[in-house]
């Protein structure tokens, strides 16, 4: 078999340890000036679903604050959509909000239409609605809610990425997804959520790679118990009490900590990052 010559990318060059970075050729960049403008996400527009609250809101809010306009999917959360929409609208920058079921093809390519046709681009999408309910054993996880669970999780993930990515290649955009600790510690009682959120994870690295050479980076966020409205509409009074207390901080995070990751992933700073997850967590080893 003919051996394949290694594509050189650099000039050949030899030093003696440790080296001097003044006889390289090139020398590396270590910093990255006229890249990155002031606000990381200057004229940008992100696409967030289950933006009305939590995470998503978080998000919105922090990318209002760092110069783009957002574009905000909910299914029937109305009061606090028009929430998000006033703080994104308090930092300057525009918000458009599309209600509906994103487990439905139809609507994510119509979401993908009403967004080119209210702002003409679409640089960052973030999929990150999701739903739960916990079940004491697998016997009680009916068709029904199996379906619906991976519809809105993954499903949706699918037919949204199908109807943007069109306009993200035009944009060189990025992807983020968000996924969940219980893809790589698993949870007895959310069965059929931490299967699509491992799924999620898949979909994540292998979407990265098949996406590479359009120069769209895909990247994932897995956080751990972050208190939003999902907590205390899917689980008892008591396991809400005691929420986020079994991590190592003993805590809950917020979503406000969580936001910081997807401005990140979404900017220049993230340039040499794709096919990753990152671990707002509170401490948990997962050993990715």
């Amino acid at each position: 078999m003919k051996k394949e010559k290694a594509t050189k990318i650099r000039p050949t060059q030899k030093q003696t340890p440790p080296g001097y970075e003044h006889k390289m050729t090139p020398k590396p960049k270590v910093e990255k000036i006229s890249a990155q403008k002031p606000r990381k996400l200057d004229g940008k527009v992100a696409l967030i679903t289950g933006g009305d609250s939590g995470i998503g809101r978080a998000i919105a809010v922090r990318y209002a604050q760092e110069g783009a306009d957002v574009v905000i999917v909910y299914l029937n959360e109305h009061s606090d959509a028009e929430e998000t929409k006033a703080r994104v609208e308090e930092k300057g920058k525009n918000c458009l909000l599309i209600s509906g079921d994103i487990g439905e093809e139809k609507f994510c390519k119509s979401i993908i239409k009403k967004a080119i046709a209210e702002f003409g681009k679409i640089n960052i999408l973030i999929n990150n609605a999701a739903e739960q309910h916990p079940q004491k054993s697998i016997e009680d996880i009916t068709e029904k809610q199996l379906m619906k669970t991976f519809r809105t999780n993954i499903f949706s993930q699918f037919f949204l990425t199908k109807a943007a990515l069109p306009h993200l290649i035009k944009t060189k955009g990025t992807i983020i997804n968000t996924t969940s600790v219980t893809a790589y510690r698993g949870s007895k009682d959310l069965l059929d959520y931490s299967a699509t959120k491992g799924a999620i994870v898949a979909f994540t690295r292998s979407l990265a790679l098949a996406l590479i050479e359009k120069g769209i980076r895909v990247n994932g966020v897995a956080p751990g118990p972050i208190w939003t409205p999902l907590i205390p509409s899917t689980f008892s009074k008591e396991k809400t009490s005691k929420f986020g207390s079994d991590v190592p901080m003993k805590r809950a995070g917020e979503p406000a900590e969580v936001a910081p990751c997807y401005v990140f992933l979404a900017s220049d700073d993230s340039s040499y990052i794709t096919g990753q997850i990152l671990h707002p967590n509170g401490g948990e080893i997962v050993n990715t």
